[in-house]
């Protein structure tokens, strides 16, 4: 029985593991290239974020980036925001995975709740994404153009985002279990021009037609010229009451047999737009460019998670959630990148381990909060399935505890490579993860990754060893923020993350550093909370619920227990004389099913007297989440800062009922 102590050594690569890997691959490549000799991780590291320009562009050579044009210099600009970089050059995203193409082998395999396990060869993909984006064109999307989809994590969904870059349009997803006003919140910003849509899917053994979503979203995005509905519930589905709305084949079938091509642009030029969770209001639209987005992903896939040619990766995820957008990078490593649609708990917790063993895949990604409740639903899945390929388990979302860790070693496979991540859809992928060199140790992440210089900072911008602090970046990274859509003089972008320490990338998670260099991630400072792979902020469901006649105000929090549990409590007052009946709680729950997303239901309803708010009138979310957790009232709050210091008396209580 291993000890589930932080620190505690889980495992260790292997010589022939650390020679094997292409992070030692490209240290013995800078040695051989550029006289650059390091004696381990750490002083790589340091190099890296310490000369940029030297790390970026030898990761643009030993990567093989496919250009028309090269840069004129790594970064025109070094300050933050507004860090300028590869300036001059000229390149397409998706030029640069098909680059990577493994003719006669499987781009993507997939399987879900509606399909049998199939394959999409890369000829395949190919000849798909060629058609569909020859139809986009013909459809009036040119350069700059927004093309959006609804659609479910599914092979179409990755054509849709590979014909989108290839001609120079911006591409933008959202899950299907998303509920009309997120969607609409998200989409609306930015004016699609044609939206790619599935006429509902299947959860858990449900189905969920979302043609009448379909149709509100043509009515409340008014910029939409064209509606492309894939049937995947349904092989007719009726589009009677959509406009401008064609089935997928017929929009993509008379361009079989076209050629595909690769619109040339500018390294800043717009790759597709992500979101924010809407903690505070409308989702921040964050707008990510090919050449950033780009340069970031070969270094995470080839350098960070070691992904090979003919690699098997999977991450459970949702289209709504940037850890797609990192399965579809994974295709730049020459990988077959792995889809699942549906429920990771049907028909029961084995349905993904399941999975892995009939793909074969490698890399098995997934949340902290999945292994915690394959943890808590006593699975054995090592014993129950072969898992002889599997050389590597991911884990992100939130942190993973301890008891995690060790259960992953325990019950998964004694001798593989665990590697916890932490990032933010803000840049699109992990600046503190995995290494192949490094070891594994409870609750810690391994270090902090290449190019970029995390930092933990105090109230006063100090940086910290060995003490929790703001997790902050000090350095500009290629992969942040081109701009927020519709964000004239780039105001919301500044006080989103430059606000507290000018010219400094302040993320919103907690974080210690260790001397040795291995990271603990202790949750997020704000309230974004991420539900099986759907993240979305309270405001949101704030809305959802408080258009309940009887809801006069609410407050949601996701509490993470010692145990790695989450348990996610809503808090409603009432209007006066009305009762939380069960008839009550049902609507509220329906409401927040239908409108946010089914994953954000609560674990349970409780009635409060009034909902503790600053004087400028905010939620206090991340005190009462601290006071739920165990933290002594007085160090979570002032009450002094409250307008209605006495509204926490009714978090107190509760906080000694569950015992923190």
């Amino acid at each position: 029985m291993i000890e589930a102590t932080e620190g505690t050594l889980l495992w260790e690569p292997s010589e022939e593991f650390k020679r094997s890997c292409t992070m030692s691959r490209y240290m013995r490549w800078l040695e051989e290239k550029r006289g650059l000799s390091f004696p381990g991780y750490r002083e790589l590291w340091e190099w890296s974020v310490t000369d940029l320009e030297a790390f970026w562009e030898s990761v643009w050579e030993f990567c093989g980036v496919k250009a028309s044009r090269p840069f004129e210099r790594v970064l025109g600009r070094r300050e933050m925001p507004g860090a300028e970089w590869f300036p001059g050059a000229e390149l397409n995203y998706a030029e640069n995975i098909f680059a990577r193409a493994r003719p006669g082998r499987d781009a993507l395999l997939f399987r879900s709740e509606l399909r049998p396990l199939a394959g999409m060869s890369w000829d395949e993909l190919r000849e798909r994404t060629a058609a569909l984006a020859a139809a986009l064109r013909e459809a009036g999307v040119g350069r700059g153009d927004r093309v959006v989809a609804y659609l479910p994590n599914i092979p179409e969904a990755v054509v849709g985002l590979l014909a989108t870059a290839s001609i120079g349009a911006v591409w933008s997803s959202c899950s299907p279990d998303f509920g009309l006003g997120s969607v609409v919140d998200r989409f609306r910003q930015i004016e699609p021009k044609v939206m790619l849509a599935a006429d509902g899917y299947r959860y858990g053994g449900r189905d969920f037609d979302r043609m009448g979503v379909v149709a509100r979203l043509q009515e409340e995005i008014p910029s939409l010229q064209k509606t492309v509905v894939l049937p995947y519930l349904n092989a007719e589905p009726d589009t009677g009451t959509l406009k401008e709305a064609v089935l997928w084949e017929e929009f993509v079938g008379p361009h079989a047999g076209a050629e595909l091509s690769f619109e040339q642009v500018p390294a800043d030029h717009p790759l597709w737009v992500l979101y924010s969770s809407g903690t505070t209001g409308l989702p921040k639209a964050i707008v990510q460019g090919h050449g950033g987005i780009l340069l970031e992903h070969l270094k995470v896939m080839l350098l960070h998670m070691d992904v090979k040619p003919g690699d098997r990766f999977f991450w459970f995820t949702t289209t709504g959630w940037m850890m797609w957008n990192i399965v579809v990078a994974s295709l730049l490593g020459g990988a077959t990148a792995l889809l699942y649609d549906g429920n990771p708990g049907y028909p029961d917790m084995n349905a993904l381990w399941r999975f892995a063993e009939e793909t074969g895949m490698n890399v098995f990604g997934t949340s902290a909060a999945y292994i915690t409740a394959c943890m808590k639903a006593g699975i054995e899945p090592g014993r129950e399935f072969d898992l002889s390929a599997l050389g590597a388990v991911g884990s992100t979302g939130s942190p993973l505890s301890p008891e995690g860790f060790v259960w992953a070693y325990e019950h998964i496979k004694r001798d593989h490579w665990l590697f916890s991540t932490s990032g933010g859809t803000d840049l699109c992928t992990a600046f503190v993860g995995g290494v192949p060199l490094l070891p594994v140790r409870c609750g810690e992440l391994q270090a902090r990754s290449l190019g970029a210089k995390v930092e933990a900072f105090d109230d006063e911008g100090n940086p910290l060893i060995d003490e929790v602090g703001e997790l902050v970046i000090t350095e500009p990274m290629p992969s942040m923020p081109l701009y927020f859509w519709n964000d004239p003089g780039g105001k919301r972008l500044r006080d989103s993350y430059f606000g507290v320490y000018p010219g400094v990338w302040r993320h919103g998670d907690w974080i210690k550093i260790k001397p040795h260099g291995g990271c603990v991630i202790y949750g997020r400072s704000d309230s974004t909370i991420n539900r099986g792979g759907v993240r979305m902020g309270t405001a949101e469901i704030y809305s959802a619920v408080e258009g309940v006649p009887q809801i006069a105000d609410s407050l949601l929090v996701d509490v993470q227990r010692p145990d790695g549990s989450a348990y996610m409590p809503l808090f409603v007052v009432l209007r006066e004389g009305e009762e939380l009946t069960e008839e009550l709680e049902a609507e509220i729950r329906r409401r927040i099913r239908e409108y946010c997303s089914p994953r954000h239901v609560p674990d349970e309803i409780l009635a409060v007297p009034e909902i503790p708010r600053t004087l400028n009138g905010k939620k206090l979310e991340v005190p009462v989440k601290k006071i739920l957790s165990g933290t002594p009232p007085e160090k979570a709050a002032s009450r002094d800062s409250l307008s209605n210091p006495r509204a926490l008396d009714a978090f107190v209580e509760l906080a000694r009922k569950i015992g923190g």
